[in-house]
């Protein structure tokens, strides 16, 4: 997958835009989904600044992997969860770099329980990572913005449609893309353009929680128009490319990138 996703990103950068002199914030960012968004963004000249909870080698070989490629990487430890510790990543952000170009809200968590099997610190758990986090980071993000910028949200499929044991997270991802519009429309006079890019399945870390995760992967081989299942590096050039000039006309959009697959499910 290494090799693979090197040999992808040595031709994207023959033609996409550079972004080069920005500077991005993936949350999120040591594993999975994030990882990938991370590497992608330092192919394309971004410095990066990516925070992680309780991984830190695998914080520490992708900050070590981004620094390789030629750009300045700040690695930060915060839980999302504690309003004081995303105080605290801004704070490290505006004293590393006085700005903030890019902000990707892809860090995310859940319990996958039935309804009548959640608990209400289950509930209050996926809601203050995946909805309250990312708002509570375009209000510390704004202010570092002075010269406009891009805000990316991770969504999921699950948003939309009903899931197996997915109904907390669900429901937190059904308010972040009500986020994605209505701070499209708020922040557009800023100069600030936000969307949200909603992925299928993937194998990440993430998925081994699910209890149906062999029948999801199954499923989403089996039956993609694309002819292959979805990769991370898939989703993250599409966040590249949101992330870029290119994309100017596109606001408070959820993009789905899954090969196709929720149009035979």
């Amino acid at each position: 997958m290494e090799d693979k996703y090197q040999n992808d990103s040595a031709r994207n950068q023959v033609t996409s835009p550079s972004l080069t002199g920005k500077v991005a914030l993936v949350t999120g960012g040591s594993r999975g989904i994030g990882r990938a968004i991370a590497l992608e963004l330092a192919d394309r000249g971004a410095s990066i600044v990516f925070n992680y909870l309780k991984d830190h080698r695998s914080a520490q070989r992708v900050e070590q992997e981004i620094c390789m490629k030629g750009v300045e990487c700040l690695r930060f430890r915060a839980h999302l969860g504690q309003p004081e510790r995303i105080d605290d990543l801004f704070e490290a952000i505006n004293k590393k770099f006085g700005r903030l170009n890019i902000l990707v809200n892809n860090a995310a968590s859940g319990v996958q329980r039935t309804a009548l099997e959640l608990d209400l610190k289950h509930w209050n758990w996926t809601m203050d990572i995946n909805t309250k986090a990312p708002w509570l980071c375009v209000k510390a993000a704004v202010p570092l913005m002075v010269d406009g910028g891009h805000i990316i949200n991770i969504t999921s499929l699950g948003s939309q449609r009903v899931l197996p044991y997915y109904l907390s997270v669900g429901i937190s991802k059904a308010g972040l893309e009500a986020l994605t519009r209505y701070l499209a429309v708020e922040l557009g006079p800023l100069g600030i353009n936000v969307n949200a890019v909603s992925g299928g399945y993937v194998d990440t870390d993430a998925l081994t929680s699910f209890p149906n995760r062999k029948e999801l992967l199954e499923k989403a081989r089996g039956c993609t128009p694309a002819g292959r299942h979805l990769t991370t590096e898939d989703i993250a050039r599409v966040v590249s490319f949101l992330c870029s000039e290119d994309a100017f006309m596109i606001r408070g959009q959820v993009i789905v990138v899954d090969g196709g697959v929720s149009l035979v499910h």
